[in-house]
């Protein structure tokens, strides 16, 4: 019996899950989920009453329209006019029409949730983050104290759609393939309690309740906190929420976080690390990168095709944040009525497509010590201030300005197992460089199904690749050499 029960206390440490407590020491020191890690792919939505007007001026966010017009002043590229949203407002709605009215008009009558995850797990995303709610305080589910704090309708459910709008859509997303994750915005712009400076009540009584709320009754995979610049982690109660969300809610095991959790906090703590409208970032943490197809994460009517990054660009994109250890969450926004444009629907299914072929070289790997290949030139190229498009990667891959010098490969890797991924269709021989192969290596490219010849050289290997026809290329804008029982 002695010997039991000394077992018993042996045991018992291993036995007992550790608890997390309300430091940023032990709450960094819960790993990022590996299914985060191995996803590379997600989907941005950014849907709310901002989709009713769906403007503002290029190179703006449109979500932001109710700042925009209440402040009479825009941010953004192009050096936009302060007044553009309040003069666009005046003429389009009249002066006396309120953004709250826009609750009314946000009907989503064209809604299929169904449709929207069959349409994301074609374009390959392994993961999808909908704004529950922005910074404007319009929640997409019946938040009771989204209208309790605004005296008046202010959720979906009791206003124009009357519809749990993301509860609809995370029933469809879970009978898919796909991770369910939820914008949330910690701060909103004109809540009463905000404005007047009665964070303590703001923070008990609306915020945290209303994530717990979020948790509890959708079970998410990922909880994305924005809006969190103005004050201080210990104000948002940020330590507390995650060390409930670690060791007592449903999710404890499963949760992926940001690390937008308090000023100063980005990019040092939390979860996976974020950036926005960046390139050339890399992080020895798991991150992400989040844009727009063009430069608005709400839908922006006001874009025109010029604005969007084309299909070529965002394969880059992804390329260039995978090769860096990155995920890349590409956004679409949605229209009032509940239709993603076709436009948005024809990039993601572009993507689906090259990911069809090449989905192995990015799913479930991991960044190499060499992360690409660059031809000869300078690498000092840079794109203009601001938000970056991503159209820059064409810059850094097959239209560089003269003297420049291009990323020739991307490199990510499985294992032994390399993936050399090509900007441009090679054709002969042509040259991977620092490569350590074995008796055993063969090279091939995805999409055809014979293995090519390769001989080593002193730089690397030199493959052999043989004249395609149209019919034989297997894919569009780039092209992938696996490389098996690498060194």
């Amino acid at each position: 019996m002695k010997y039991l029960k000394f077992l018993f206390w042996l045991l018992l440490p291993f036995t007992i899950k550790a608890q997390y407590k309300p430091t940023w020491e032990s709450l960094d020191s819960r790993p990022v989920p590996a299914w985060f890690e191995n996803a590379k792919f997600g989907i941005f939505i950014h849907w709310g009453v901002y989709s009713v007007p769906a403007w503002s001026p290029k190179g703006t966010y449109s979500e932001w329209y109710q700042y925009w017009l209440q402040t009479k002043q825009v941010y953004g590229n192009n050096n936009p006019k302060p007044t553009a949203v309040f003069d666009h407002h005046n003429k389009v709605y009249g002066e006396n029409f309120s953004y709250y009215q826009f609750a009314d008009l946000f009907k989503a009558e064209d809604y299929d949730p169904d449709a929207w995850a069959k349409l994301f797990e074609r374009s390959g995303a392994k993961y999808i983050v909908l704004t529950s709610k922005h910074h404007d305080g319009f929640a997409l589910w019946p938040s009771r104290e989204a209208s309790k704090a605004f005296g008046k309708p202010w959720n979906a459910m009791e206003s124009g759609a009357k519809r749990d709008l993301l509860g609809d859509l995370t029933a469809a997303v879970k009978k898919t393939s796909v991770k369910m994750g939820f914008y949330y915005s910690l701060y909103e712009w004109f809540n009463p309690l905000y404005k007047n400076k009665q964070y303590k009540q703001y923070v008990n009584e609306h915020m945290i309740p209303q994530l717990k709320d979020l948790v509890n009754r959708y079970e998410p995979d990922i909880i994305w906190p924005d809006g969190e610049w103005e004050q201080s982690d210990t104000l948002w109660q940020s330590r507390e929420f995650l060390t409930w969300l670690y060791n007592e809610s449903p999710v404890k095991d499963k949760i992926a976080v940001n690390d937008r959790w308090g000023k100063g906090i980005r990019k040092k703590h939390g979860g996976y690390y974020t950036t926005e409208y960046e390139v050339g970032a890399t992080f020895n943490r798991p991150w992400e990168e989040c844009r727009g197809m063009g430069f608005s994460f709400g839908y922006n009517r006001n874009e025109d095709i010029e604005d969007y990054n084309s299909a070529q660009s965002l394969v880059y994109l992804l390329l260039d944040i995978v090769s860096s250890g990155g995920n890349l969450l590409l956004d679409i926004g949605p229209d009032a009525q509940g239709k993603i444009p076709p436009i948005m629907q024809e990039r993601l299914l572009q993507i689906g497509k090259w990911l069809d072929v090449n989905g192995e070289a990015i799913y479930n790997t991991r960044s190499c010590k060499t992360t690409v290949q660059w031809s000869t030139g300078r690498r000092d190229w840079k794109p203009a201030a601001g938000m970056v498009s991503g159209e820059a990667m064409l810059k850094q891959t097959v239209n560089p300005d003269p003297g420049f010098a291009v990323k020739e490969i991307f490199f990510t890797r499985n294992g032994n197992t390399l993936y050399a991924v090509t900007p441009q269709l090679p054709e002969g021989k042509f040259l991977i460089r620092v490569l350590n192969t074995s008796a055993k290596t063969t090279v091939q490219m995805l999409g055809l199904k014979k293995p090519l010849a390769f001989k080593k050289v002193k730089e690397g290997i030199e493959v052999t690749v043989p004249k395609l026809s149209v019919k034989e290329v297997p894919c569009e804008y780039a092209w992938t050499f696996k490389v098996t029982e690498v060194i």
